[in-house]
């Protein structure tokens, strides 16, 4: 089950970053059963009127929303209609397509020999099932859905897709990351929107390159920032990412300038008892602002 929480009533649950009382739950659900023959898609979209769930721009958040309900669903706090898209709105994608089968090995000495490196934002129905594939079929973790604010990305060398990246919301709370910022419970609810998760990188498997990982990081927080205040209003001023241990050691991040803070507790995001066992991870971060922590720790609770 989600997390109770104390900042938003008794009985308030959290998902998404969002705090749902009582009340909103039980509009959540007279919604659902005023409206029997609605798609989810459109539940939600209607959802995030009734409850003033916007993005600093006013645009709804209908994406975190339907995350959220989703969740609420599998927690048995709500009961949404059947899914009617095959892919059963946010269950694991299956698609199989010649377009993501593997290719030829590609081998170089450095970026530069596989050529001018290209940031390219997933846009329309056919990239997102392009990039929903490619990470189902060759990122250990597969394919799930980004819930909030996000920004995906193919990265192409000389018009060829050799990685892939997506940006989306940040964890709610993690010890390390918030000690290293300093803030207080109040400020990280109120600006945890300004900082940015690396919630997916992929290297495709058959490209071959040293320092690839590392100078695709490099153009990615150079380019973010105007991509998320282009799309989303505002721009972000701190980075964050998970790197799962043993797996993996965090070299890309360290050698792109991103900072280890320290690791987490193998708990996740909904253990509310502290006992389960997940594979801990590193905590890295990387400032896209020199004055970062200012803005997230300001006082003013308005910035």
């Amino acid at each position: 089950m989600a997390a109770r929480s104390r900042h938003a009533g008794r009985n308030a649950v959290r998902y998404c970053g969002r705090h749902f009382s009582d009340a909103e739950i039980t509009t959540i659900r007279r919604l659902i059963e005023d409206h029997p023959n609605a798609t989810r898609y459109a539940l939600s979209w209607q959802a995030c009127e009734l409850l003033g769930w916007r993005r600093p721009n006013g645009q709804r958040k209908d994406m975190s929303c339907r995350v959220a309900m989703l969740r609420m669903h599998e927690h048995g706090v709500i009961t949404l209609p059947p899914p009617r898209t095959r892919n059963g709105n946010g269950k694991r994608v299956v698609r199989r397509s010649a377009q993501a089968e593997p290719a030829v090995p590609l081998h170089a000495a450095s970026p530069r020999e596989i050529g001018p490196l290209l940031l390219e934002p997933i846009q329309g129905p056919s990239a997102s099932l392009l990039y929903n594939e490619y990470l189902d079929r060759y990122h250990y973790l597969g394919y799930q859905p980004l819930p909030g604010d996000q920004q995906r990305y193919f990265v192409r060398a000389a018009g060829v897709i050799v990685a892939l990246l997506g940006f989306g919301a940040a964890a709610w709370k993690c010890r390390p990351r918030d000690d290293s910022i300093g803030w207080q419970p109040k400020q990280r609810e109120q600006r945890l929107h300004r900082i940015v998760n690396n919630a997916r990188f992929l290297i495709l498997p058959w490209v071959h390159c040293p320092n690839l990982a590392s100078a695709i990081l490099a153009r990615a927080a150079k380019r973010l920032p105007n991509d998320w205040q282009q799309r989303y209003a505002y721009q972000p001023v701190l980075l964050e990412t998970f790197v799962e241990l043993p797996r993996f050691l965090g070299t890309a991040y360290q050698a792109a300038n991103w900072q280890r803070v320290g690791q987490t507790q193998g708990r996740g995001k909904l253990d509310v008892h502290h006992r389960a066992a997940l594979p801990r991870k590193s905590v890295w971060l990387y400032p896209l602002r020199r004055d970062f922590r200012r803005i997230l720790c300001a006082r003013n609770l308005s910035t």
